[in-house]
């Protein structure tokens, strides 16, 4: 069974199965009709609206993708741990990786309940998993355990991304691989203020003095912002230059059985080669 599939979507709703249990979510910018019966739709097992109404499952759950186990909840907030359509760059970090070799020092900031990392790992490379919630940071290391890679190096930091690489930076620690899926806004652990478009110009400056001499691929993950894939490949060159290969696009989900496809995010991604 896949992990994940979008069964259907329309009038402000994705209908979704996550493992064995299908699930609805809000999601504002489906305008379009559904293609399934009402009847579809109703046999749900957790519909969202201020709160998930659940019916026939538990409210935790493992998922397999790949060589991982995964954790999944019903959160608050209406997701679930994962965002399964960025199965597309953990492939493509794990090929990066594979490509230059063991040993890279990966940094993962507001690496959420870490899929990325565990992949990173698995893959050979050093992770440092930087994240400003503790609950989430613990979810993350039980997501380690499930899936059989507690003797791979992680370090799991309770940190505000800012701070910690201008930390790093005075440390003179220095990173192969940068990975992150920066928020429109949140809040450190201390009550920083992060906001897109003001933060990530900081942060890229930042990150600019803790880059190795050699340094082999950056991703950038983003959600729910006004702006396009293109601002991420600009403010890429605006950090590497000229050197290297800028890619961006979109966080794309094909529904089943249809043509139609979902749009849910943007990405940007530099690789050395």
């Amino acid at each position: 069974m896949d992990f994940y599939q979008l069964l259907d979507s329309g009038e402000g709703e994705r209908l979704e199965r996550f493992g064995k249990y299908v699930l609805r979510r809000p999601d504002p910018q489906i305008i379009w009709k559904r293609s399934l019966q009402k009847e579809e739709w109703e046999n749900a097992n957790a519909v969202f609206t201020s709160d998930w109404d659940i019916k026939n499952m538990p409210r935790e759950w493992i998922v397999e993708w790949e060589e991982l186990k995964l954790e999944l909840k019903l959160t608050p907030f209406k997701h679930t741990g994962i965002f399964p359509e960025q199965a597309e760059q953990w492939r493509w970090i794990r090929e990066r990786i594979a490509f230059s070799g063991q040993g890279l020092g990966i940094l993962n900031l507001f690496g959420y309940t870490g899929v990325a990392s565990l992949v990173a790992a698995a893959a050979g490379a050093s992770v440092v998993h930087v994240d400003a919630s503790r609950s989430t940071i613990g979810w993350a290391r039980k997501n380690q355990e499930l899936s059989g890679l507690k003797d791979k190096p992680i370090r799991w930091i309770l940190d505000d991304a800012v701070k910690f690489v201008l930390r790093e930076a005075r440390r003179g620690n220095k990173y192969d691989a940068i990975i992150m899926d920066p928020p429109v806004y949140g809040h450190g652990p201390e009550g920083e203020v992060w906001q897109f478009n003001k933060s990530l110009p900081v942060l890229l400056e930042a990150l600019a003095k803790i880059i190795s001499n050699d340094p082999k691929f950056i991703v950038i993950n983003a959600y729910a912002i006004s702006t396009s894939a293109y601002t991420l490949g600009n403010v890429l060159k605006d950090l590497m230059g000229d050197k290297g290969k800028i890619e961006t696009g979109e966080h794309l989900v094909k529904e089943e059985g249809s043509d139609r496809i979902l749009s849910t995010g943007i990405w940007g991604r530099w690789s050395k080669i």
